[in-house]
C-alpha cells in the first residue's frame, strides 16, 4: 500500500480495489497541446487512446455502424439492457415517485412517494411506503456523512435555486429533482456498506421521520467520532502518489465538465432564442401565401415545414435540459464530495504521522508502539481501503452512465435531423410537380 503503512489493512465489505492506475481517465485529451499545462493528469493515471483510435466502437469493444443512422437506437437499447443484468441478485428496490404540493400557513413544499421492496432480514416488512421531502434527503446525506465517514456518499441535486428564473414548484424542476432523489437513493441501495446503515434503515421505513430526528440515536462509529474531532492542528507532509493522483484527476475531471456544462447551458440558451425567430418565420410565409394563388400550396408547405422543425428543435432542448444536463451536474458535485472524502483522508493520515513521530521523539525504551498510534494506523488503512473501493465502484458508474448519456444524445440529435430533413422532402413535390402557366 502507498503511503507506508506498516501492516496490512484489515478486511472491509468494500475492500480489495484495483491499483488506480487501472482506472482509466475518460475526459482526457488526446494531445497535451490541447489539455494546457494546467490540466496535464498525474502520470499515474494511464490515459486511453486518442478518440481517433476508438470512434468505431463504445468504450467496451462494441462496433458501432456509423453507416446507419438507426444503430444509435439498437445500441441505446442494447446498453440499458446492462442495468437490469444483476436484478435478480439485488435484495433491495427503492424508488421515488409521486410528488406532491402541500400548501400550509407557513411555508409550501413537495413531498415524494419512496418505496422500499426487499428480503433482508434486518427487514420487518417485505415492502414500505413513506412520504419524504428534500430535507429529509438531506438529513440522511448528513447521517452518512458522520457515520460513514471514509465512504463516499452520493450528492443531492442542489436545493436552492434562483427566484425568478426557475420555478421550484414548476412540473418540469419537480420531475428534475424527482429523478436526481430517486437516483440518490437507487446510489446508496447499490453501496455494499451505506445500504446497511442504520440511518438509511430508519429513512425507509419510519413513518414518523421528524420524530426520530428529534428523538436521535447514539449511531457514530467510533470512526466517525475519531474524524469528526479531528482538526486543522495536523499538517500532512504529502499524500501518496496514488491519491495525488486521484486528486490531479478529480480536479480535471471537474474542471472539463464544469467547461461542458456551461457550454451545455449556452446552446440550449441559443436553441430557445432560434425557436423564437423560427416560430415568427413560418407563419410568414403562411401570410403571403393568401396574396400568391399560384404559390399559395408550396408557401402553405414551407410554412408547415417550419412548424415542424420548431417541434423538433423544442423536443431536443427539452431532452438536453431534462436528461443530459442534471447528469454533469451530478457529477461535478460528486467529485466535489470525493475530493471532501480526499481530505479527510489526508487529515487521519496527518494525525497518524504526528503521533508516530511524538513517538519517535521520546525515545522510550518500550519496543511496543503505544495502542493510540495503532489504532490511528488501522484508521488511516481502513480510509485507503474504503476509498480506494468507492472510487472504483464511482468510476465504473461513471464509464456506464456517460455511455449511455452520450449514446442517448447522438439518438436524440439523429431523430431531430431526421425529423427536420423529412419535413424538408416533403415540400419538394409541391415546388417540382406544379406545371408551368402557359
Amino acid at each position: 500500500m502507498s503511503g507506508g503503512a506498516a501492516s496490512a489493512p484489515k478486511p472491509l465489505p468494500s475492500s480489495g480495489p484495483k491499483s488506480l492506475r487501472e482506472m482509466p481517465h475518460p475526459l482526457a485529451t488526446s494531445s497535451s497541446e490541447e489539455m494546457g499545462p494546467a490540466l496535464t493528469p498525474s502520470p499515474d493515471l494511464l490515459l486511453p487512446r486518442s478518440i481517433a483510435d476508438k470512434d468505431l466502437s463504445l468504450p467496451n469493444g462494441t462496433p458501432v455502424d456509423t453507416s446507419s443512422p438507426a444503430s444509435s437506437s439498437s445500441l441505446l437499447n442494447r446498453l440499458q439492457l446492462d442495468d437490469d443484468f444483476d436484478v435478480e441478485t439485488r435484495d433491495l428496490f427503492v424508488t421515488v415517485d409521486d410528488p406532491k404540493k402541500h400548501v400550509c400557513t407557513m411555508e409550501t413544499y413537495i413531498t415524494y412517494r419512496v418505496t422500499t421492496k426487499t428480503t433482508r432480514a434486518e427487514f420487518d416488512l417485505p415492502e414500505y411506503s413513506v412520504r419524504r421531502r428534500y430535507q429529509d434527503f438531506d438529513w440522511l446525506r448528513n447521517k452518512l456523512e458522520e457515520s460513514q465517514p471514509t465512504h463516499l456518499i452520493p450528492p443531492l441535486p442542489e436545493k436552492f435555486v434562483v427566484k425568478g428564473v426557475v420555478d421550484r414548484f414548476s412540473e418540469e424542476f419537480v420531475e428534475t429533482r424527482r429523478k436526481a432523489l430517486d437516483k440518490f437513493l437507487k446510489r446508496i441501495t447499490d453501496h455494499p456498506v451505506l445500504s446497511f446503515n442504520e440511518h438509511f434503515k430508519v429513512f425507509l421505513t419510519a413513518k414518523d421521520l421528524n420524530a426520530y430526528k428529534k428523538q436521535g440515536m447514539a449511531l457514530l462509529s467510533k470512526m466517525g467520532e475519531s474524524v469528526k474531532y479531528v482538526t486543522g492542528g495536523y499538517k500532512l507532509r504529502s499524500r501518496p502518489l496514488e491519491f495525488a493522483a486521484i486528486g490531479d484527476y478529480l480536479d480535471t475531471f471537474s474542471l472539463k465538465l464544469g467547461t461542458i456544462d456551461r457550454i451545455a447551458q449556452r446552446i440550449i440558451k441559443e436553441q430557445l432564442e432560434y425557436l423564437v425567430e423560427l416560430r415568427e418565420y413560418g407563419p410568414v410565409y403562411s401570410t403571403w401565401g393568401g396574396l400568391e394563388v399560384e404559390l399559395s400550396e408550396p408557401l402553405e408547405g414551407v410554412s408547415a415545414c417550419i412548424g415542424n422543425c420548431c417541434t423538433a428543435l423544442e423536443e431536443l432542448s427539452e431532452d438536453m435540459t431534462e436528461d443530459f444536463l442534471p447528469v454533469l451536474r451530478e457529477y461535478i458535485l460528486y467529485a466535489e464530495s470525493m475530493k471532501n472524502v480526499l481530505k479527510k483522508r489526508d487529515q487521519v493520515q496527518a494525525e497518524y504521522e504526528a503521533k508516530l513521530e511524538a513517538v519517535a521523539l521520546k525515545r522510550e525504551d518500550r519496543p511496543k508502539v503505544p495502542t493510540d498510534v495503532e489504532k490511528c494506523q488501522d484508521r488511516v488503512e481502513c480510509f485507503n481501503a474504503d476509498l480506494k473501493a468507492d472510487m472504483e465502484r464511482w468510476q465504473n458508474n461513471k464509464r456506464q452512465d456517460f455511455r449511455q448519456l452520450l449514446m442517448g444524445m447522438a439518438d436524440k440529435n439523429i431523430q431531430y435531423y431526421e425529423k427536420c430533413l423529412t419535413a424538408w422532402e416533403s415540400i419538394i413535390p409541391l415546388l417540382q410537380d406544379k406545371p408551368e402557366t402557359k
